[in-house]
């Protein structure tokens, strides 16, 4: 064999071991990223059922408080009108993958926000009736909704981590030269 013939394989098995390389870096980011976008879409979930839990308690929260005499029935209204809120806003996201929009997710966080106000006037107005205070019914969905809240705060913590996570990958070096053309974008939280 002659020396250009040499030559040549030489060049192709190094231009071969560079493309192979190459492939295994690109394929290793696209997983990667696979792996975060997933995460980010089940830490989203965990706090959708939070809040779908938080929703479910209202109900009986605003069926206990309504048999005491006398109660303010603006603040039952507003509890319920919040939670119809929330509602109409959840409808509007993809119950299946965390937003993308960030206009989106805060009306999300407006609408719960909202809901959250509402049923801390719910409660601080039932500071006033004794007869409510003394049910152990409205005693433990006031426990129950204390610790879902609980629960939608260490949630959140857990989806903003997750999504810094994903969005720090995307935009990282050499990441982001392959994140944009293979449709990873940074999602807001």
């Amino acid at each position: 064999m002659n020396r250009f013939a040499l030559g040549c394989i030489v060049v192709l098995l190094v231009l071969l071991f560079v493309a192979v390389s190459v492939a295994l870096a690109i394929g290793g980011s696209y997983n990667r990223l696979v792996r975060l976008q997933q995460a980010v879409d089940q830490s989203w979930a965990q706090v959708q059922n939070v809040y779908q839990r938080r929703a479910d308690l209202i109900p009986n929260l605003v069926n206990t408080v309504s048999g005491a005499a006398n109660f303010e029935k603006s603040t039952l209204v507003e509890v319920t009108n919040a939670r119809a809120s929330v509602g109409r806003v959840q409808t509007q996201i993809d119950p299946n993958k965390a937003p993308t929009d960030a206009a989106q997710l805060e009306k999300f966080q407006a609408a719960q926000g909202e809901l959250s106000n509402a049923l801390s006037r719910l409660l601080v107005v039932v500071e006033r009736y004794p007869e409510l205070k003394a049910n152990q019914n409205f005693l433990s969905l006031q426990a129950q909704l204390e610790g879902t809240e609980n629960r939608i705060s260490v949630e959140r913590g857990n989806f903003n981590k997750t999504v810094q996570d994903y969005n720090v990958a995307v935009r990282s070096f050499p990441t982001n030269f392959i994140a944009g053309p293979l449709g990873f974008s940074p999602r807001p939280f």
